[in-house]
């Protein structure tokens, strides 16, 4: 799958659900949860323990119906090697120039993190296929609408802040999708093993994003 096609997938999920476990051995059981919600997009951060192992793991063994990603991105060399794991796509809290570029080196897309209006262009100028807005709790929807009135050729994704139900109000103030955290991935229902708690989130999420794509296309 090339550079845009996994860029365009990962718009049209609308939604990126981001695991920071610290168990990875149930990662494979979170990601099959939320996905039969609905979710179909992974981005495993580099926080995780053995995160590399990891991707390389849950690629294997759900890449061929989930689109696996890596987060938490600060250099060229941790997005080669996550690549190189299989990871489809490459996010960053920050703006890197050489992480964009090893990401494209290798035909996949870069999502790197910016804030404030200036940074936000500047990742587009470097390449940046997605800019994850983070932290975007400070700064809101308001921000999104502003940014994206003299600059409507962003696509930005909001990453804090985004809650299940809200999801489609960020998409109506312009996100292209989300980033979904601990909304989602319930700590205590992870803890006791209460996959079904995670399904029903992920229903609720996706249930936001569709009602808000099917009036922004009835409006």
């Amino acid at each position: 799958m090339s550079r845009e096609e996994t860029t365009k997938r990962v718009i049209d999920a609308g939604a990126v659900a981001v695991i920071r476990l610290q168990d990875p051995a149930k990662l494979i059981r979170v990601a099959e949860a939320i996905y039969q919600g609905g979710v179909s997009g992974i981005e495993i951060t580099m926080t995780v323990p053995n995160a590399i192992k990891v991707i390389g793991e849950a690629t294997k063994e759900i890449g061929s119906y989930m689109n696996v990603g890596v987060g938490s991105v600060l250099n060229a060399e941790i997005a080669e090697k996550a690549i190189g794991a299989g990871a489809k796509y490459v996010v960053s809290p920050i703006f890197k120039r050489e992480v964009i570029e090893a990401a494209h080196r290798n035909d996949v897309p870069a999502m790197p993190g910016a804030f404030t209006p200036t940074e936000i262009e500047t990742a587009f100028e470097a390449g940046a296929d997605i800019v994850k807005v983070f932290p975007a709790d400070v700064v809101g929807m308001a921000f999104f609408r502003g940014v994206l009135a003299p600059m409507p050729h962003l696509k930005l994704m909001p990453t804090g802040g985004v809650t299940l139900t809200n999801a489609g109000e960020w998409l109506k103030a312009g996100a292209c999708a989300v980033g979904v955290g601990t909304a989602l991935l319930d700590k205590k229902a992870i803890a006791s093993e209460n996959y079904k708690a995670l399904t029903e989130n992920a229903k609720i999420l996706m249930e936001s994003i569709i009602r808000a794509r099917q009036e922004m296309k009835a409006a």
